[in-house]
């Protein structure tokens, strides 16, 4: 999961600490990175990571007589990860919210760590929410966090290669691999794409858009697990991948490196598939070509015909089960509101490079017509990234996602290297995730 610390951040800008404050009323012995306007207000304690969230928190305060944020960063993903399965297994020690990737949920809510947001009022909000980002929320009749951000995916392209050498924007996966070949053949000292053996959580986007399911589950039945991640709708995409591996079409560098930053920017790769989040990452890399053209496209489709939306990455924010039981309503509140105003998301936009999944902002034609400086005033939303949110249904993920990736990783690594074929590697990851689940006491269901 090493790519994953990215990806509600949408880049790599650091959260400011401003001096810390005590908190009261309430929140006992917590830290408050940020300063508490009411001390009489019922103070809810959050973890997260966001860029310019203080930002955020300062509004909530401003605009809150009856509750106060008492926010720190615990940490960006898996510091933060490790924290909180640090306090549910201590049974003291986590915040009343949290910032959570959707991924991440069924690995909590499995060690009931997280509330059940149906019971506060949660249901009545999901309107206001696409389909897809409210399914990556849920679990059986149960909501388990509040969608913030989210990773449609789209491609990212150096027109100036593509102009260069006479490459039409790939509209298919087919046309992809001809571009890649066209490059080569063109002697150009870099190649279309890079295929990371350690992005275990791209992969798996990828293959949801060939239609594979790797995962079940439900939280109702929580030792209950479905796993399929060698599907032929997967083995057809990795096979796909590994061709252009093995003919050097594409480079196989471990992502988010930062040789891969600086092979981003500086010509290396001509194509970025990315997620939302992606533009606002390339726009933090430094030493960046001065001379480069950004555009942005849709993602290739398997089937232009009827076309698969997909998604990579997301935050939530989820209350835990360790908050005491007269802060519920308050966190829940949290939870809901903190970035469910126009002027919170005018911050997470344009200070935090955040895609937004509540649909008053996602939907609003300022959102839409928005123009990128870095894609040379290109509208990437209206082009590119609204109609891939809109057509995003959702995704399952394991409740042992973490484990899964690395098993993911370790197979797309020896696949990259030549020591098996796709097929073989995702039989293998088959076979261990299955011995994993068997021996975590899951029962496989179909």
């Amino acid at each position: 999961m090493r790519k994953n610390r990215l990806l509600a951040a949408g880049g790599t800008v650091a959260v400011a600490a401003a001096a810390l404050t005590a908190c009261s009323g309430g929140a006992a012995e917590a830290t408050c990175t940020n300063e508490i306007t009411n001390d009489e207000a019922t103070q809810v304690t959050v973890w997260a990571w966001y860029p310019a969230f203080e930002q955020v928190v300062d509004l909530f305060n401003e605009t809150h007589d009856d509750i106060q944020v008492c926010w720190t960063n615990a940490g960006q993903g898996a510091d933060e990860y490790n924290k909180f399965s640090t306090a549910l297994e201590a049974g003291s020690g986590a915040p009343d919210v949290i910032m959570l990737e959707s991924e991440q949920l069924p690995s909590f809510t499995i060690q009931e760590g997280l509330v059940d947001l149906s019971e506060y009022g949660a249901d009545e909000i999901a309107g206001e929410y696409t389909e897809g980002a409210w399914q990556d929320v849920s679990s059986g009749d149960g909501v388990y966090a509040i969608p913030v951000d989210g990773g449609p995916m789209g491609m990212l392209y150096r027109q100036d290669i593509f102009d260069e050498h006479g490459i039409e924007v790939p509209t298919t996966w087919d046309e992809f691999a001809d571009a890649a070949q066209q490059l080569k053949d063109a002697g150009a000292p870099g190649v279309l794409a890079d295929f990371p053996a350690n992005g275990g959580a791209y992969i798996y986007a990828l293959m949801a858009q060939a239609g594979a399911e790797p995962f079940s589950y439900d939280a109702t039945t929580p030792q209950q697990v479905g796993i399929d991640v060698n599907s032929d709708e997967a083995k057809q995409v990795m096979t796909y991948w590994n061709d252009l591996v093995q003919k050097d079409l594409v480079a196989t560098d471990d992502a988010f490196t930062a040789d891969y930053n600086t092979k981003l920017v500086d010509g290396t790769y001509a194509v970025y598939v990315a997620a939302a989040w992606g533009p606002g990452y390339l726009g933090g890399l430094e030493d960046a070509d001065a001379d480069a053209q950004w555009r942005a496209a849709p993602v290739p489709q398997w089937d232009p015909e009827n076309p698969v939306q997909i998604n990579w990455g997301g935050s939530t924010f989820a209350v835990t089960t360790q908050t005491p039981e007269e802060r519920l309503d308050a966190a829940a509140t949290v939870a809901k509101e903190i970035f469910r105003t126009e002027e919170a998301w005018q911050i997470g936009i344009d200070e935090a490079a955040l895609f937004p999944l509540w649909k008053p902002v996602l939907e609003s034609e300022e959102f839409a017509q928005k123009e990128y400086p870095f894609f040379d005033g290109q509208k990437i939303n209206e082009d590119v990234f609204l109609e891939a949110a809109g057509g995003y249904t959702g995704f399952g993920f394991s409740p042992f996602q973490v484990y899964a990736y690395d098993q993911t990783n370790e197979q797309l690594f020896a696949m990259t290297e030549g020591e098996k074929d796709a097929a073989t590697a995702l039989d293998d990851l088959q076979d261990v995730l299955v011995q994993y689940a068997t021996n975590q006491s899951f029962e496989l269901t179909e």
